[in-house]
């Protein structure tokens, strides 16, 4: 086991000892600024707060916790916000011998708690005998704004980003706060930087619905932050996050993400925006290295485990996806989001006892579709929809406000495919047919959401639209193309499959099959499971081809490797 570095240290989450459990936002945000100024420190390496959240404030177990995030040092701390007074106390603590190496308490006004992260970080990196430079030591000093409540409404919102589940309820959340911070503060560089940031994530993972309007606003948001301030790292990483997500401009983002890196010594998101885009362009080693530097500055990031979990995925490498995706549960125990996982991989590997097995046990809340989802297509692959056919009616027959609403147009595909593998072919049409009234008006704002005019494909499909339905999934490859998205390009391949499939186009659809088959293959259709020949022997939609020699020796061949 190699020693920790002298210089390297963890911020737990701070306690919030204020009589306000509302104001747990604040204490958080404390913790997070003094965190983010250390991390700008080169000389220090400091474990980025995804990795620490899931700590208590004060822990027992000292040692180990440095232990597993590799670190020699850890800062503890504690905040209590009284109307406009704050107290703020931390203790520097060496890990090894459990030993207080420095301690202190700050009284200070609202308008004043910036100097208090100041402070704190320069103190620290003193105490750590950490080198700072002096464009550092103004980095730490800088105040981000000098209006206290446009630094409350970021706090609010930055609380919202910290949250562990990339929700539609957080996004909103986050989105709310942050544009206010901006109104109260036009010239607050920092909350522009991570409205754009909060804005692109949710563009591409889909989060909220990937409209012009939102891209606009990722847009305008990081162009104003790096105006403001050129240097700042956070402005710098946000157009680099724009030009990745939103403009699929990877050479401009890794201009970007490369000019951050010297800004944000310690940052994690620098290496792990730089595996996706490395993903995204098909270069699978290169990405694999960057997730491993960025799981060595943030050891538990959940987030960060699960996509390179993914990765393995889509290369089909499911045993290495698998033993990623238990260092997730060792992290966090029984999180349903990995178990889901787990069973999909059982499903691309043809073990439909195995994911029953882990399935049965999750009992997913109705906005938590995305789970929900894979029950539903167990049941399909079982050939035993009547189960899931009335909870899908009663999630659909009250809709929760927080989920998105494609989300339960989505939901109707899924109700009338599970009718016709049931055998209702009345029942399943006029599902299908809501389901293209309920999603068809929204490609007017999202005109290249290939996911949803693959949705809109197979729908037509269903409803028997043979040129709606082709005329559609060549459209999803065309708004996707494999050769600018290899990672997720195939999807729509696959969409087309699907549809040449049902519709008495054999010669296509095993064409289709073929190259999807012989390549790396993210977030398949449906509910997120690559295709497998394994899978082709399960899934009804593939029915039509049975008989046909080629798709016989399409699914009888092992997984490609």
């Amino acid at each position: 086991m190699v020693a920790a570095p002298e210089k390297s240290i963890a911020v737990l989450p701070f306690e919030n000892l204020s009589r306000d459990p509302d104001n747990a936002y604040f204490a958080d945000g404390i913790q997070d600024e003094i965190l983010t100024r250390l991390s700008k420190i080169a000389d220090l390496k400091v474990i980025s707060r995804t990795s620490t959240q899931h700590y208590k404030s004060a822990p027992e177990n000292l040692p180990e916790i440095a232990k597993q995030l590799g670190v020699a040092h850890i800062l503890e701390g504690s905040v209590q916000k009284s109307r406009d007074v704050v107290r703020v106390n931390v203790q520097l603590i060496k890990a090894a011998n459990d030993s207080h190496l420095w301690a202190d308490t700050f009284d200070r006004k609202l308008t004043d708690i910036f100097s208090v992260e100041s402070e704190v970080a320069k103190i620290i990196a003193d105490q750590l005998r950490a080198h700072i430079s002096g464009q550092e030591e103004r980095v730490i000093a800088a105040k981000p704004t000098d209006n206290p409540q446009a630094y409350d409404a970021y706090l609010r919102g930055l609380a919202y980003t910290l949250k562990p589940s990339n929700t539609t309820a957080n996004n909103l959340g986050a989105q709310k706060y942050l544009r206010e911070a901006v109104r109260l503060d036009p010239k607050f560089a920092l909350s522009w930087a991570v409205l754009s940031y909060v804005d692109a994530l949710a563009y591409i993972a889909g989060a909220l619905l990937p409209t012009v309007a939102l891209r606009e606003e990722a847009r305008e948001a990081a162009e104003t932050a790096l105006t403001l301030q050129p240097n700042l790292g956070e402005a710098v990483l946000a157009n680099g996050y724009y030009h990745y997500a939103c403009l699929k401009d990877y050479d401009t983002a890794v201009r970007y993400f490369e000019q951050a890196r010297q800004l944000l010594p310690n940052s994690s998101q620098i290496p792990e925006s730089l595996a996706y885009v490395a993903r995204r362009r098909g270069q699978w080693d290169r990405s694999e290295s960057y997730f491993n530097e960025a799981e060595r500055l943030d050891p538990r990031n959940v987030s960060l485990l699960v996509q390179h979990a993914l990765s393995y995925v889509a290369l089909r490498r499911f045993p290495e996806a698998l033993r990623k995706l238990d260092q997730v549960l060792n992290i966090t125990p029984d999180d349903i989001d990995t178990l889901t996982q787990k069973a999909i991989i059982a499903q691309a590997e043809g073990d439909l006892p195995r994911a029953s097995a882990i399935l049965a046990r999750l009992h997913p809340a109705a906005e938590d579709t995305g789970n929900f989802e894979t029950q539903v297509y167990q049941a399909i692959l079982e050939r035993r929809p009547a189960q899931i056919i009335p909870r899908l009616k009663e999630i659909l027959a009250k809709p929760d406000p927080a989920v998105l609403g494609y989300t339960y147009g989505k939901l109707r595909f899924w109700l009338g495919w599970a009718q016709e593998v049931a055998g209702d072919r009345v029942a399943a049409q006029e599902s299908w047919r809501q389901a293209r009234s309920e999603l068809g008006p929204l490609l007017k704002e999202q005109p290249e959401n290939y996911f949803l005019i693959g949705d809109l494909a197979l729908i037509n499909t269903g409803l028997g639209d043979k040129a709606a339905a082709l005329a559609l999934a060549e459209r999803a490859m065309a708004a996707n193309p494999i050769n600018k998205d290899p990672l997720a390009g195939p999807f729509p391949i696959e969409i087309f499959a699907r549809v040449a499939a049902k519709m008495g186009e054999p010669d296509r659809a095993i064409a289709a099959l073929k190259k999807v088959l012989s390549i790396p293959h993210s977030a398949g259709q449906p509910s997120g499971v690559p295709l497998t020949p394994a899978l082709l022997r399960l899934d009804p939609m593939f029915d039509p081809l049975r008989n046909d020699p080629r798709f016989k020796k399409l699914v009888g061949s092992p997984a490609p490797k």
